[in-house]
């Protein structure tokens, strides 16, 4: 019963570092937002034709861009924790670790890209939000409000870099 518990606590304490990094970090906020209307375009609408491979890989994708913002996170705390004075090794462990993050995105990005490049789809979308007014307006809306999510978050301050 105590490891069960300990495996709890466990998985508790990993949700609470995901949920900093998207409290503290803007660039976690912006992975989130990009990820959540991908994949709403993607289920909510029968426009793209995408297999369950296709699927996987932007999941694992996205997951690997996540995963290595968390890395990068918790390499700038440890930076920091060692001392607020800037030193060349703390410089190359945030940078590298930023770089990684940009890796991961770049090519997360052109998997998105090679999997959804169909126009036709977009044409199709492009057409039911011009024939919906009330759901371009919510579409506008909700880019209103993920915006504010992504510059203030949750209306703590974090460091928002």
């Amino acid at each position: 019963m105590k490891d069960l518990k300990a495996l709890f606590k466990s998985f508790g304490y990993a949700f609470q570092g995901i949920f900093t990094a998207i409290k503290t970090e803007r660039n976690m906020r912006i992975h989130i937002s990009c990820f959540a209307y991908m994949f709403f375009f993607l289920c909510a609408f029968d426009f793209f034709q995408i297999t369950k491979t296709q699927f996987a890989i932007l999941f694992i994708a996205c997951g690997l861009v996540m995963g290595a913002e968390l890395i990068n996170t918790s390499i700038e705390a440890v930076v920091d924790l060692h001392g607020k004075e800037h030193t060349e090794f703390g410089k190359i462990a945030k940078d590298c670790a930023a770089g990684a993050v940009l890796v991961f995105t770049i090519f997360s990005v052109c998997a998105g890209v090679a999997i959804m490049w169909q126009p036709f789809a977009f044409e199709q979308l492009f057409q039911y939000f011009t024939n919906n007014l009330w759901a371009l307006i919510l579409f506008i809306l909700s880019i209103i409000l993920d915006t504010l999510f992504i510059f203030f978050g949750f209306g703590k301050k974090g460091k928002n870099k």
